[in-house]
Order: C-alpha cells, then structure tokens, then sequence
C-alpha cells in the first residue's frame, strides 16, 4: 500500500503542496483551518516565571522574541529552502545587515560581489569598515580564479547574488561555495531573484541564504519582510543576537500577509519567468534596444551556466535592457507605457519599471559597458499577458523618438 503524504512534512509532499500547507496549523480555539492573525505583543506566563530566559525564542512569551505568524513563516521557508531552520526579519535588509552583524567582527575580512544590491554595497564600501573595522573586497564573482585570489586568511564570509541586482550576472555557487569552504569561511547567499522552486542554493553548498520576502515570496506588493534560512545553530545565533536583541522583527501582520502570498508562489513563479522569456526575445530582436540582459538569452555571458545551474527551471522574471539612446529617450519611453508600472521594487503581481542612470550606483564603474554606456531600465516581469506586456513596449517603442544613439 502506498504511504499517505502528510501535508505537514515537506519530506513527503512536493514543492506546491508545501506552498499551500507549510507553516500553518489549525486553530485550536476556533477550528479555523488557517493560522489566524495573532496581533498581540504578549503571551500567557507559567505560574512561575521567575527562571525563565526572557530572550528565549522557545515557546511564545513576546513578540520580539517569535510570535505565532512569525514561526510559522519560518517554518515554512525552512522547508522551502531546504534548510533547518530560519529567521524571519522586517525587511531583507534587515536580514542581511542581521547575518553580518552576527557573525564578523572588527577585523575581520569577507569577499563581495562586485556587483550587488545598493543597500548591500553600502554596508560594505562604507557602514562597515568605517564603524566597524570589518574590511571587504569587492570581486568580479563570474571569475572563480578571482574569487579564491580575493580570499585571505581572516576571511569569515563570501557573499554572492545568485541572480545580481541589476547586471543580471549569475553566480556558480557549487563553484564558489567549494573556495569558501576549502578558506574554512561561509557562502552566504542572497537568493532574492531566484526563490524555491526555481533555485535552492543550499543544495549548492551554500551556508546561508537570504531573501527580501517583500519580493517574490509575498508576491503581492503589499507587505515587507525578510528572512534567512540555513543550519537550526547559525540560525539561533543570528535570531537570538539580530532580532531579538537589535529587534529586527517582523510584525506579525506582515508575517501573516507573507504568509498568505507564499501560497501561489510555484504558481506566480511559473507564470513570471514564462512571460520574461517572451518579453526578453521580443526585445533581443527590436533593432531600437541598446542590450538586454536575461539569462533565458543565449546572448547572456552566462547563459550555459544558468541552464546548468537551474536546471531547466527557468531563468527568474528580471531582466535589464535600455533603449539605444540618451536618458532623455528612456524616460520618454518609459512614459509611454499602459500597462507597465513605473515604480522601484519587484517579484510583484503587476510589472513593474525603473530608469537608472548609468553614474551614481554602487558599484556601478563595475557594471558591463552597456549598462554604462546606456544606463538600464529594470523590468520585473509580472503576472500580465504576456501578449498584452510585449504590446505594450512595442507601443511604447513606436511612440518614443530615439535620440543621442550610440549602438554601432
């Protein structure tokens, strides 16, 4: 007789079912079949507290500490990602300033990508070394002979972008864990453009990875969250020092609505990176584009490591591209669009679309020459018809005067 799956064990149920049951339990109080909204700050004492640790993350005694939503969230990106445990943070800067505020110190040294999020370059061009006398070297991480050359004794971490904001560079992590493990340091992972299904770095050899829930995982655009999902001691540490003594927490309404939106993430997932690809060839074969960057492209410097790497999974729903013309000509395109969303963000429901300059970036002298010849529009594919996307940049396009081309 077969065995029966059991909805509450990841190991015995897919991807999807996972999506939809992970983390959530019936209420005991009102039989309701969702984990409710718990709001309060406070739990219930023992009759006897007066030995208790009141920074256990055990049990439910203060919001801070774990709340009902919370757990449950962690759970379920646990499973998700293939890890132990996680922790789930406000925001997912929050929960990459919470794993390195945990674990370097003065003195310490770790390798970075040299093309990374702009809040993540900051911390380590400036927040860190400056106040903290944690040093970093910022390396091309498509050059695995750079990588190793980077590390030094007193390297603690390499931090790499699975996917990197915005170049749309991928990173071998098997590759990359393999220098970090053999400095005896950890390779953590920000995994934002690339969340389970399409991609599980721990799988990989990667140590730890992050991801901004506010992103992909909430899928909706209408709550912030961040969490950090590795082994259940590295986890305990970062929870116990990151959140509940700096108080990075997530709220539990934000947990709740994460929590909600993750549900359909397989689905949404799909259904992103299908129109991307589509979106992404249209524009490879308008002769008014600049570049485009996708890995989904044969064109992308990576694409063969992509293919292998995701294994025929897809290749996210990001892309970069820039008309063949002057900022000017961006912007007049980009207020041509209907359907298409200008706004920062990503990994929403709808599409949405940013003009970035090509000068005042972190990290931006390191970025391809096109994106610093053209700057870049980001387009985060949504949940659109793809017809009705492609329609509507080719509209766009055909409305946009071209202007100050540099395209040879």
């Amino acid at each position: 007789m077969a065995e029966r799956p059991d909805k509450h064990d990841p190991a015995t149920v897919g991807s999807a079912t996972w999506a939809v049951h992970g983390g959530n339990a019936v209420d005991p109080t009102s039989g309701a079949i969702r984990t409710p909204l718990t709001m309060a700050n406070s739990y219930q004492l023992p009759e006897d507290p007066t030995s208790m640790n009141w920074s256990t993350t055990e049990g439910l005694v203060y919001t801070r500490n774990g709340g009902v939503n919370q757990q449950g969230l962690e759970k379920k990106l646990a499973a998700m990602e293939g890890g132990t445990a996680a922790a789930a943070f406000a925001t997912g800067v929050a929960a990459l300033h919470g794993v390195f505020f945990t674990l370097l110190k003065s003195g310490d040294h770790l390798v970075v990508s040299d093309v990374t999020y702009e809040a993540t370059w900051r911390l380590f061009a400036e927040l860190l070394p400056q106040r903290y006398g944690i040093e970093a070297t910022f390396v091309d991480v498509g050059d695995l002979d750079a990588v190793r050359a980077a590390v030094r004794p007193n390297t603690r971490i390499v931090h790499v972008e699975t996917i990197a904001n915005p170049t749309t560079k991928v990173a071998d992590i098997r590759g990359i864990a393999a220098i970090a493990h053999e400095a005896g340091a950890l390779l953590t992972v920000d995994s934002t453009f690339t969340p389970p299904p399409l991609f599980r770095p721990l799988d990989h050899g990667a140590d730890l990875v992050i991801h901004s829930l506010t992103k992909y995982i909430n899928g909706h655009g209408d709550a912030m969250g961040g969490a950090v999902i590795g082994d259940a001691a590295t986890i305990g540490r970062i929870r116990h020092d990151a959140v509940v003594d700096v108080g990075g927490v997530i709220s539990p309404f934000n947990a709740w609505m994460i929590m909600r939106g993750s549900v359909t993430l397989p689905l949404r997932l799909a259904q992103h990176q299908s129109s991307a690809q589509k979106v992404a060839d249209f524009l490879a074969s308008d002769p008014r584009i600049g570049f485009v960057a996708y890995p989904g492209l044969p064109s992308h410097p990576q694409h063969e490591l992509a293919t292998r790497q995701f294994d025929g999974r897809g290749y996210g729903g990001m892309l970069a591209f820039a008309l063949d013309g002057d900022p000017d000509t961006q912007n007049r395109f980009v207020a041509q669009l209907g359907v298409i969303t200008s706004a920062v963000s990503l990994g929403h429901d709808e599409s949405l679309i940013v003009h970035v300059g090509s000068e005042g970036r972190g990290g931006s002298d390191r970025y391809p020459e096109a994106f610093r010849t053209y700057g870049h529009l980001r387009l985060s594919v949504g949940l659109e018809d793809a017809e009705d996307l492609i329609a509507d940049l080719a509209g766009a396009l055909d409305r946009t005067e071209i202007t100050g081309g540099t395209k040879r």
